[in-house]
């Protein structure tokens, strides 16, 4: 399936086309207030120039980590080494509590036997995800998104 076909993707450029839209109008009436001859305007127009500066950046990052996590799915869906997380389910088609417990104790054991395994990472961060810890598999992926561009870097630079 093609990047353009995907619903994620097309969900996740349509919201940045969205906050992108707001940066933009903010910008503009914050370089308003900038041009005109009020000291406390101009002030105003500064602060507010500041806020689509860090949206700017902050939209830049999750999507530089969207591409990442997608290209390290991408290289574990080549290898068959996805995360599939088997177990009892409970009505809603969620895992229940011991299968949680079984599905993270695997991954948490193969990140402690390979602490500088990306793919490691990527499995805990798929494990805390499944369990509903969504703040846990943020930190996680975004640690293994850094391992997994640390080794393509030693791959690069080696000879």
């Amino acid at each position: 399936m093609g990047l353009l076909r995907r619903p994620a993707f097309l969900a996740a450029a349509t919201m940045s086309a969205v906050v992108a839209l707001y940066f933009a109008l903010v910008a503009v009436q914050a370089l308003r207030f900038i041009a005109t001859e009020d000291p406390v305007a101009r002030g105003l127009g500064v602060a507010l120039l500041v806020l689509p500066l860090i949206g700017v950046w902050w939209l830049a990052h999750e999507w530089r980590m969207g591409a990442v996590v997608q290209r390290m799915a991408d290289e574990l869906g080549r290898q068959n080494r996805l995360p599939i997380h088997d177990g009892e389910t409970d009505e809603r088609g969620r895992l229940t509590q011991s299968a949680q417990a079984a599905v993270f104790e695997v991954a948490r054991r193969n990140v402690d036997a390979h602490p500088d395994d990306w793919a490691a990472w990527f499995h805990v961060a798929h494990a805390y995800e499944a369990s509903g810890d969504r703040s846990m598999a943020r930190k996680s992926l975004r640690h293994a998104g850094d391992l997994y561009r640390q080794a393509g870097r030693a791959t690069h630079d080696a000879p």
